[in-house]
């Protein structure tokens, strides 16, 4: 089993950066006082909008924008591998206090088309307040009763919203939950009972005892369209896992 799944109790955020033509949020065409907004921007909005937003970031973000919104020294370019060790894609690393880093993947080594944002602090939240950490009893309360694939594979704990409340953000965000530390050492039965690739209730009783709650993750397109049918436009997912 993934190490980097098995261990981790953060809650999976996975947003995916929209293609439509008419974005809720543009950068500004010309910023003339590019120091100021990389402080005081990131402190002021770390808002989630699904298939719209991390905070000033969109689907027309470029990495020079990424500079003159929070300057030079905070960004850290890298390749990352996709899930499975399959494909690699460019990234950015953007590395703020509070809470407030993240990863930019890019479609392409140009670096001026987001695919998704992923690996977000915990100070990131959607309208709803979910984020890294939320834990399962306050997903329950957000999503309803939904469906999830089982732990210990690449995409083991992803929520299928297309059961949920949050239907309507089917192909915008993605959720992964993982376990708290030891957890599958500690309950084995349990972890065991809801592991796999196989679908189960957010209500079964052997998710109890391993302190689920969500986290950050990735994959790339041809596998995460074929597990949660997605469409096939929609590039890389955002895993918090990394």
């Amino acid at each position: 089993m993934n190490s980097s799944i098995k261990g981790i109790a953060t809650a999976t955020l996975a947003l995916l950066l929209n293609y439509s033509a008419n974005p809720a949020f543009a950068l500004p065409q010309k910023i003339n006082h590019p120091v100021t907004i990389a402080k005081s921007q990131p402190l002021k909005d770390a808002l989630i909008v699904p298939g719209e937003r991390v905070g000033p970031i969109t689907r027309t973000t470029t990495k020079q924008d990424l500079v003159k919104l929070f300057g030079a020294s905070r960004l850290v370019d890298k390749t990352i591998s996709g899930a499975e060790g399959i494909g690699s894609f460019a990234a950015t690393q953007l590395n703020l206090n509070q809470g407030r880093s993240l990863l930019v993947v890019w479609s392409d080594n140009t670096r001026t088309k987001p695919l998704d944002v992923r690996n977000l602090g915990s100070a990131w939240k959607t309208r709803e307040g979910i984020g890294v950490g939320t834990p399962l009893s306050e997903l329950r309360k957000k999503l309803g009763n939904f469906k999830l694939y089982g732990l210990g594979w690449d995409y083991g704990g992803t929520i299928l919203l297309d059961s949920s409340k949050l239907s309507r953000y089917q192909g915008k965000l993605i959720l992964r939950v993982d376990t708290a530390p030891n957890a599958s050492e500690k309950f084995p039965n349990d972890y065991q009972s809801v592991s796999g690739d196989a679908t189960f209730s957010s209500s079964n009783a052997h998710w109890k005892p391993l302190g689920i709650s969500a986290l950050p993750s990735l994959s790339s397109s041809n596998n995460r369209s074929r597990k949660l049918k997605l469409s096939p436009n929609q590039g890389l997912r955002l895993y918090f896992l990394i």
